[in-house]
């Protein structure tokens, strides 16, 4: 076997090609969402499948987030049930440890809802930075309507050469998946649109019920999901289990369905 006789100017081109026209079929998409860890990656793919336009932005090199580690750098993640059932969806081997708590391989788990929501045709743009909101007027009413990016790389440079202008991307939703940072949140309350309360304290029994029943719109046009959830309302943490990540991420994109649903009813 041999290989088929391609140069380096043709596997260059191919590269810049294939982003470029990545990049320019989501300056404007119907969904943003900034992270790409189990919430993220979850909401994606929930609405991907569901033929809606849908961007992850992720600071890293790599998606998935905390979700290739459980506690203390031990690669095996928990779920309690009833979150086990999302791992069904995506063909994830997991073990029963207890009555109602499962366990799985990290690199199973992520890797799987990774591919997930890349089968269902979401995108991503990786090594990017979440910089700022757009900010729109919408019926007499502030929206967020995008997102402003930059490359993550331009944090490591010496401040002499940083003058790097970032870009806008437009969307009908954000969503904020950034986990504890809660980035697009605080964006918003830089600006005195939006208080938040802070984490609280790990109560593994409570916090997952917590963040999937305050998963939702906490903005016009801004969703928070996953650990933003949170972040944004002083709710308590969870550790090293993830199933609230996987059924926050999917009622987030529930809840954006809808509102997707009521724009085209409007328009009628």
């Amino acid at each position: 076997m041999k290989f088929a006789k391609k140069g380096e100017s043709e596997v260059t081109r191919a590269i810049v090609r294939g982003f470029l026209q990545t990049l320019e079929g989501v300056i404007k998409s119907d969904v943003i969402i900034i992270g790409g860890g189990p919430a993220g990656l979850t909401c994606a793919r929930e609405l991907a499948r569901k033929n809606v336009n849908v961007l992850v932005v992720e600071r890293n090199n790599y998606l998935g987030g905390g979700f290739w580690l459980g506690g203390y750098f031990m690669n095996k993640v928990t779920f309690r049930a009833p979150s086990q059932e999302y791992l069904d969806e995506i063909g994830v081997k997991y073990e029963k440890v207890d009555e109602g708590l499962f366990a799985c391989d990290g690199a199973q788990a992520c890797s799987k809802l990774i591919a997930a929501a890349s089968d269902a045709g979401a995108k991503f743009l990786q090594l990017t930075d979440f910089d700022d909101v757009v900010i729109r007027e919408e019926n007499g009413n502030l929206k967020v309507a995008g997102v402003v990016v930059n490359w993550s790389a331009i944090k490591g440079l010496p401040r002499q050469i940083t003058c790097v202008d970032p870009v806008a991307l437009e969307s009908n939703f954000v969503v904020d998946a950034t986990g504890h940072d809660a980035f697009v949140v605080k964006s918003l309350e830089k600006r005195g649109y939006i208080k938040t309360k802070g984490m609280g304290a790990m109560w593994v029994e409570a916090s997952e019920d917590a963040i999937v029943e305050h998963t939702g719109e906490v903005f016009p046009g801004l969703i928070v999901t996953g650990m933003s959830v949170s972040e944004t309302f002083g709710l308590p943490r969870m550790g090293p289990t993830f199933g609230a990540m996987l059924l926050s991420g999917k009622k987030a994109a529930e809840i954006i369905l809808d509102k997707l649903q009521e724009k085209v009813k409007s328009k009628k």
